[in-house]
């Protein structure tokens, strides 16, 4: 895990993550926590099976459509409406999502 950095970004992210959803109301534990969590698990698959393939672009677009999908999930979750995930929280795992999304895009840039 020590030579891809992005790995190690998403790994310490899962961590956060997982923190944040055991506070979400029971009621989205099921649901909404759920999606977040397997799209989180995803992501790190993915991330791991881009590693190995000798062919890496669409890999690596799998991977920016589930980053998307996985900020979609969170800002609903920090929606005013929702509020199942306080302001700071939020900008804390949006902070590591962007940070991942800069190395995804320097990394799609290095196969293009």
């Amino acid at each position: 895990m020590e030579d891809l950095k992005i790995l190690q970004k998403v790994y310490d992210m899962i961590l956060y993550g997982n923190q944040c959803l055991s506070q979400f109301p029971r009621s989205e534990r099921y649901a909404l926590a759920a999606d977040i969590k397997q799209s989180m698990y995803r992501l790190l698959r993915l991330i791991i099976e881009a590693n190995k393939r000798y062919y890496k672009k669409t890999t690596l677009q799998e991977i920016d459509v589930e980053l998307d999908i996985l900020r979609t999930y969170i800002r609903l979750a920090a929606d005013p409406n929702t509020k199942y995930l306080p302001l700071r929280k939020y900008e804390n795992w949006s902070k590591m999502l962007n940070e991942i999304g800069k190395m995804l895009g320097g990394w799609i840039k290095a196969f293009k």
